[in-house]
């Protein structure tokens, strides 16, 4: 076997690398970052992350049909055996819904959200560059970044517009930072990628119809850059020195670690250094 072959078996670990979603876990609480990316808990799945999962994979699958079959019936009618393929894949989602009401419910809370979504666009005249668009991007002299792109148009002047969707409501004045943060991470991305800048990033919440509209500009840019690389030092420092410290706050809530929280009482256990090296690129002093 060459230096290049692999036994069938064999799976290579990702890069360590950050995303929008893991750089709010560090922002929200050092612990819950440590948990997820070094420790690997497992976490229960909860209903309104697999709803959205559900509504996504819906939305990816609609733009395969024809322009003209991309209908609301179609979309409803595509949940029930989306969701079956997601229960086959991943059997433990079933606990979610417990009885037939229970997963009525469920079915009629993606209908709504896809109801929305016919009302914010007309999928028969869109035809997408990429969705569900995996991208990753080696800052120079910094971190590695990856990102999953819901959808991306290119308009026939190569104008590019990044759509997200978000299936709960759109936020209350003053709220809605993280998701704007997410955007601009792509906007770096697709830019440092495509060699062009995003003209709109459009963020489409499927609950109650809100949107919400972006036009990055060179500071936007700039700024998102410098807040990673810093951002993925402080992860660092933390890694080498081996403290992933609790941040309590009303999020403490909803957060499926307590039992392992010293702040309710939990006990996370010692640091495995492999384990840090593993994730992070670096080991404990």
């Amino acid at each position: 076997m060459t230096q290049t072959e692999r036994a069938p078996t064999e799976r290579v670990a990702p890069a360590p690398a950050l995303s929008p979603s893991r750089a709010a876990d560090f922002e929200q609480c050092g612990l819950l970052y440590r948990l997820r990316v070094i420790d690997r808990v497992p976490e229960p799945p909860a209903v309104a992350t697999t709803l959205g999962t559900l509504v996504h994979a819906v939305l990816e699958r609609l733009f395969d049909a024809p322009a003209a079959q991309r209908t609301l019936d179609a979309a409803v009618g595509a949940l029930r055996p989306e969701w079956e393929r997601m229960v086959a894949s991943q059997p433990d989602l079933a606990s979610l819904l417990p009885d037939e009401r229970a997963r009525e419910q469920f079915l009629a809370d993606g209908a709504q959200r896809l109801s929305v979504y016919f009302r914010l666009e007309n999928p028969t005249r869109l035809e997408p560059a990429g969705r569900e668009e995996r991208l990753e991007l080696q800052l120079d002299d910094g971190p590695l970044l990856r990102g999953v792109i819901d959808r991306i148009d290119v308009a026939p002047n190569g104008a590019i517009r990044i759509v997200d969707y978000k299936t709960g409501s759109s936020p209350r004045p003053g709220y809605g930072q993280q998701a704007e943060f997410q955007m601009r991470f792509y906007a770096l991305l697709v830019e440092r990628l495509r060699g062009r800048r995003p003209a709109l990033l459009r963020l489409l919440y499927l609950k109650d119809g809100g949107t919400k509209e972006l036009h990055p500009g060179d500071e936007d840019i700039a700024q998102i850059e410098h807040y990673v690389r810093t951002l993925w030092q402080d992860i660092q420092r933390a890694a080498m020195s081996g403290r992933f410290q609790p941040k309590p706050s009303r999020l403490c809530a909803w957060c499926s670690f307590q039992s392992l929280c010293p702040e309710f009482g939990g006990d996370p256990g010692p640091l495995d250094p492999a384990r840090v090296e593993a994730a992070l690129g670096v080991r404990p002093a």
